[in-house]
């Protein structure tokens, strides 16, 4: 009798833990640091005739802080860094381009009940500003433009204070190519849309403010 107490009592123990734990992952800090490398497409209506980057670009370099103003929404601000080059097919540059952009986030995982407790979706979408710039002699044909952003996150809970996420991300460049004559003197220059794909690390700067 008392070895099978001893199995019941361990039983309930291990399922209150788990449970606890679990309930935990369900937590929202109010303040999170995220960071995540990964690769870029730019889109070739933001280039000069015969002048297409690669269809996969290393790196893409995310950095932002997020807000929770409630447990499934807030708002985030981060900066992006992405370069890019030609084509081999394609007349010879690089690009360095940079944003920044200030984004509303909202967070539906409570919506969706199939979801692990450890993972969570995040929404995200914003305006920003953008800048590109060619490298070498071709530093005369940067650009600065506004933008929209808009993504979705899929974070991964390692403990209570990290998580590991995927985000894929598009940049709507809100300009139109300026006008070259002749057009190669345009080589370089580029303000047309970007496709994202990065995965990171999320670490709160704060305990639990929100909890579902």
């Amino acid at each position: 009798m008392q070895q099978y107490l001893k199995q019941y009592l361990l039983f309930f123990v291990i399922v209150f833990t788990t449970l606890h734990s679990n309930a935990q992952f369900k937590d929202t800090s109010k303040w999170k640091a995220l960071f995540a490398v990964g690769f870029n497409y730019p889109l070739s209506n933001g280039f000069i005739k015969g002048g297409n980057a690669q269809r996969i670009n290393f790196p893409t370099v995310n950095l932002g802080v997020q807000h929770m103003l409630r447990s499934n929404y807030g708002v985030k601000l981060d900066y992006g860094f992405n370069r890019s080059k030609s084509r081999d097919e394609s007349l010879d540059f690089k690009i360095n381009y940079s944003r920044i952009n200030a984004q509303f986030v909202f967070d539906p995982s409570q919506y969706i009940g199939f979801l692990p407790s450890r993972l969570r979706t995040i929404l995200h979408a914003g305006p920003g500003f953008s800048f590109a710039k060619p490298l070498g002699n071709l530093g005369d044909n940067k650009q600065s433009f506004l933008n929209i952003m808009g993504g979705m996150e899929l974070h991964f809970a390692i403990n209570e204070k990290v998580s590991v996420y995927g985000d894929l991300s598009y940049i709507y460049g809100l300009t139109s190519l300026d006008d070259y004559d002749p057009v190669l003197s345009g080589l370089g220059a580029f303000n047309g849309n970007v496709l994202n794909a990065t995965i990171g690390l999320a670490v709160s700067l704060s305990g639990c403010q929100f909890c579902n």
